[in-house]
């Protein structure tokens, strides 16, 4: 009897990631259908159409399955009509968030849909897989079945197949204790946690195929904090580079966590923190109530470790927000020193809570995925557009490791960062800004040029010029010469060649002195400017010396030392 093939199939939103989802539909296929030969397979939503059709067309497979979420639906609702021309005997199974909505559009005579986990569809389902005679909608549960229990689905294969060069996704619980009516996680109820023997097992059983990231999945990963605080634990006395990405709730730390973490190595844990706004109403409206008071000291206390980064986030949109509101929360989650601001417009998802009251709060959003709003009783057109846009602003100049020292200045003098991200917005659009490539350069020639009529104009192109040189160039771009030539650049080596000591412990040795002046870059700079680049004794020296060579932070910068 000839074995008939079933494909998996994940649309990635990068090469990186991985789908998680994949590995359990296949071990639940081989457990339930033996007869069936399963081929787990995975693109990214930015590959060839046609090749990808091609693909999964080959070798006549009696089932697809697809994995759907918002950022690839559009994709596999494509693909399905076009299978259906290729391979009229083919059945596609949509499972994953946007089944049910495929479902709709697709209708029955294209797709059979399953909503819920693949453990909990039940055996029917696999009976009905075995005679193909497959009916339109297959339902299951986790948090109904009798016995709620999961196991990593990875096998040993899999790390230098499917998982190879790619982030490892990792769930050690399942559901989540808020009820934020944007998201699809508050639809069911439920909450369960692995046994911390177990966790440990699994991870220990990855963590051998040394991967790069592992992404844990769980909605609320410290909901437990003495759990996660474990874990943590476990994690930290793994040999090994892996850095580890946790979402957490901003208001679920204790005093115990806080001691553990000042003491993590730099770079193996990252913080996705879900702040979504500082508005009272806002969060009172979408039930997920924080105390703005409390998460500004917590994740300002967090940055102050230097050794997490830290990611949060800000919704565009929510119930009650006006643009003086939005800017208000910009504003206070700037404050925090975190690493990264994600600032995204609020998508209004079917089958949760806020799409049923869309029409209450004035929304009008796209039709198709993801789903992104257009305008609200609060926020009209014009106002949704200037904001996108200043969060492309924020998302281009802040998000990356290029300006920190003039953000950080921003932060301790107290700037109008909304006022000033506002600005350098109109500067970006009158010049085309957003239509080019977003090089290092192109951007300081835009703060250059926001900055040019300020009293502390001086101040900020020094800093400037040192953000630029931590970032490893060699060389002024044209905007930022016009205050220090490579003629000055090379005169202060000049004279600190001259006049430092054959050697220098820990910097250069006598044999070595000439390649270190060599390769080394030399920043005449005020007191000022020395102070807010972190430097404290600043008496007797005005000049920076930056090496080629990165310190160990969660920048990576090249090390900078003060003669």
């Amino acid at each position: 009897m000839t074995t008939e093939l079933i494909k998996i199939v994940g649309i990635n939103g990068r090469f990186t990631h991985s789908c998680l989802a994949l590995f359990y539909v296949r071990n639940e296929l081989e457990k339930h259908c033996e007869q069936f030969d399963n081929r787990i397979i995975q693109f990214t939503i930015n590959d060839n159409y046609y090749e990808m059709l091609l693909r999964l067309s080959a070798d006549a497979p009696a089932f697809i399955f697809f994995s759907a979420a918002i950022w690839n639906s559009s994709v596999i609702e494509k693909l399905v009509l076009d299978l259906s021309i290729c391979l009229p005997g083919c059945i596609s199974v949509i499972g994953g968030p946007q089944a049910g909505v495929l479902g709709e559009r697709l209708g029955p005579h294209l797709c059979t849909i399953v909503k819920g986990e693949i453990e909990a569809v039940g055996t029917e389902f696999y009976r009905d897989l075995a005679s193909k005679s497959m009916k339109y909608l297959y339902k299951g549960s986790f948090f109904k079945m009798k016995t709620r229990v999961f196991e990593s689905p990875y096998r040993e294969d899999d790390f230098v197949s499917h998982l190879k060069n790619r982030h490892i996704y990792y769930e050690s619980s399942r559901g989540c204790p808020f009820a934020c009516t944007y998201c699809l996680s508050a639809v069911e109820k439920g909450l369960y946690h692995k046994d911390l023997p177990q966790v440990e097992a699994e991870l220990e059983s990855i963590l051998r195929y040394k991967p790069r990231v592992i992404r844990f999945i769980d909605r609320t990963f410290n909901d437990n904090p003495a759990r996660a605080l474990a874990i943590w634990k476990f994690l930290a006395a793994q040999e090994g580079e892996t850095l580890f990405h946790f979402e957490i709730a901003p208001d679920r730390f204790t005093e115990e966590m806080f001691d553990f973490l000042a003491t993590l190595e730099c770079g193996r844990f990252q913080f996705e923190i879900g702040i979504q706004s500082t508005h009272r109403s806002s969060l009172e409206a979408v039930n997920r109530m924080i105390d703005p008071v409390q998460v500004h000291d917590i994740v300002s206390r967090l940055a102050g470790f230097q050794n997490i980064h830290l990611h949060i986030d800000l919704i565009l949109g929510l119930p009650y927000e006006t643009r003086e509101s939005f800017a208000r929360s910009f504003a206070d989650l700037f404050a925090m020193g975190a690493h990264y601001i994600q600032m995204g417009l609020l998508k209004i998802l079917p089958d949760t809570s806020i799409c049923q009251d869309a029409e209450e709060f004035g929304y009008s959003h796209c039709a198709e995925p993801p789903y992104s709003i257009l305008k609200t009783k609060w926020m009209n057109l014009q106002c949704l557009n200037e904001l996108y846009w200043f969060s492309e602003c924020v998302e281009k100049f802040m998000n990356n490791r290029y300006f920190i020292t003039l953000w950080s200045y921003l932060r301790k003098s107290e700037e109008d960062v909304f006022g000033f991200f506002t600005g350098l917005l109109g500067i970006c659009l009158k010049s085309g800004f957003f239509q080019l490539a977003p090089t290092h350069e192109l951007m300081a020639e835009k703060l250059h040029e926001l900055t040019a009529e300020r009293e502390d104009k001086n101040l900020i192109h020094e800093l400037l010029m040192y953000d630029w040189f931590r970032c490893g160039y060699r060389f002024l771009p044209n905007c930022l010469s016009l205050y220090r030539t490579m003629e000055q650049l090379q005169e202060a080596k000049g004279v600190l060649y001259r006049n430092l000591p054959v050697e220098i412990e820990g910097i250069y040795r006598k044999g070595s002195r000439n390649h270190f002046f060599k390769k080394a870059i030399f920043l005449p700079m005020s007191n000022r400017a020395l102070q807010e680049c972190g430097f404290r004794d600043t008496e007797r020296a005005d000049c920076v010396c930056f090496l080629r060579e990165r310190e160990k932070s969660i920048y990576k910068l090249n090390k900078a030392i003060l003669f």
